[in-house]
């Protein structure tokens, strides 16, 4: 009987995994549907570009798409195969003891974010040759999830490059590894690529004759203003800039404090690489973490607790262990309402804890105590629960309480302080309307039903566009 009772928990075990894992599934399938539909807002969004600064961030937008869309396939594709392999194994009532103790979860927040730039001396002191510029971000990776900082235009005045963002990974456990990407394009290749085609026009021209050399130019410009040509340069299914992988790094938890400090970056790029940036090879950040285990409790009830040379029946307290505290209220309102704990009791990784038997006699105290040294005197409190249910309760979440201490280490020596990143906003620089066109003619009055009228028009209205797909783009995030 006692078996049967035993196969049937396992099996309602093993259904609830199995529902729990079915609703991840369902919710990383939603994400990943959004992110294909954002993607095809990202090109919808480029091939009505007219300004230089709404193209670069509609590639970045769509350079993020599509590694999200890689990153939660391949997670589908991992739940899969863990699926397929949890049908083919063992039966239910062959697992045998129950599985390691897992860790607890915890947020994972990167900040302060700054990666220094080596400029030759004639360049940044003497400010001499040519003034090139470029258009970086982040891409920031933790697990199937991906961030990115926002785009920022470097060139020699620089010294650093600066991101104001915050980033948080809410679910990373202790052996995390956040993966940092600067991307980069160079403006100044853009510009070679588009004026390639004119150039080459201009010599053909002059070589074929004056009527053959007119008619392949005007082949050629009739290719649209993004410059390339049909028949020398094929444009790809979308255009815009290209950014480069500049360098990256691998952070972890032994680079987590709660201080500013300086890692390694890799560098993917050479001087002779047109996407070439001269960076000194770091990266500074605030990386910080926070286990659930030090922000929210773990373990709450009614305790009587006795200090050595204490009364005998000790204080009966309302118990929440929260962090490396078992805190001790007067009633369990009191933390609710912000008051004072009566005492606290620490519990670090060098405390001692000492249970009794749970099949004590009946009328036996259910008793745990729990010692600390400080210099060379030894403090114990005693605690006596309710049933041996309680008992078993309070000692299975202490030692949860070791082992996240022993995965997270640095982590659990106190709460780190984390602040939630602000909504995400579309880019400045996107909101403002019209083109170069618009740059170029606004300053001149324009004739009604004149040629510059339904340009005008035209293209404000794709601006709207522009603008609305952003918009949809951040507050969907």
């Amino acid at each position: 009987m006692q078996d049967r009772l035993h196969i049937l928990e396992d099996l309602n075990m093993l259904y609830i995994r199995q529902m729990a894992l079915s609703l991840e599934d369902t919710e990383l399938q939603r994400k990943l549907d959004h992110e294909i539909r954002m993607r095809e807002g990202a090109c919808k969004l480029l091939a009505a570009c007219s300004q230089r600064e709404q193209a670069l961030e509609a590639t970045k937008s769509l350079l993020v798409c599509n590694s999200r869309i890689l990153s939660y396939m391949g997670e589908l594709q991992r739940r899969k195969e863990a699926q397929v392999l949890g049908k083919t194994g063992r039966r239910p009532s062959d697992t045998g003891p129950p599985s390691e103790r897992s860790p607890c979860r915890g947020r994972v927040c990167i900040s302060d974010l700054r990666i220094p730039l080596m400029w030759k001396d004639t360049e940044y002191f003497k400010n001499k040759g040519d003034l090139h510029r470029w258009a970086v971000f982040l891409l920031l990776q933790l697990g199937e999830e991906i961030q990115d900082t926002e785009m920022i235009l470097v060139d020699r005045t620089l010294t650093d490059i600066s991101f104001q963002n915050n980033v948080l990974f809410t679910e990373a456990g202790p052996d995390f590894e956040l993966r940092l990407e600067l991307y980069g394009a160079c403006l100044e290749e853009e510009g070679a690529l588009a004026g390639a085609p004119k150039r080459l026009a201009t010599k053909l021209s002059s070589s074929l004759g004056r009527s053959s050399g007119r008619r392949v130019r005007a082949s050629m410009d009739s290719a649209g203003g993004s410059g390339s040509s049909p028949i020398l340069l094929p444009t790809p299914a979308v255009g815009g800039p290209r950014y480069h992988l500049l360098a990256h790094t691998t952070l972890t938890l032994a680079a987590v404090q709660d201080g500013f400090r300086t890692h390694d970056l890799t560098l993917a790029s050479h001087e002779e690489n047109p996407a070439w940036l001269p960076l000194y090879g770091s990266v500074c950040c605030r990386l910080a973490a926070q286990p659930l285990c030090m922000s929210q409790p773990t373990a709450s009830g009614t305790l009587r607790v006795q200090q050595a040379g204490e009364l005998r029946n000790g204080t009966q307290v309302h118990g929440i262990l929260k962090g490396t505290n078992l805190f001790c209220y007067r009633r369990p309102e009191d933390a609710d309402t912000g008051e004072e704990p009566l005492f606290t009791i620490v519990i670090n990784k060098d405390t001692r804890v000492r249970a009794g038997e749970l099949d004590q006699a009946p009328g036996r105290p259910f008793t745990l105590s729990i010692s600390n040294q400080y210099g060379d005197d030894e403090v114990t409190h005693t605690l006596q629960t309710e049933s041996r249910e309680a008992l078993q309760s309070w000692k299975e979440a202490l030692w949860q309480l070791f082992f996240d201490m022993s995965q997270w280490k640095q982590c659990c020596d106190e709460i780190m302080k984390i602040e939630t990143p602000a909504p995400r906003k579309p880019p400045q620089a996107l909101a403002k309307q019209g083109s170069l066109y618009h740059e170029m003619v606004l300053s001149e009055p324009v004739a009604p039903g004149g040629p510059g009228e339904g340009l005008l028009l035209q293209d404000n209205a794709i601006s709207a566009e522009i603008q609305a797909l952003l918009s949809s783009y951040y507050s969907d995030r």
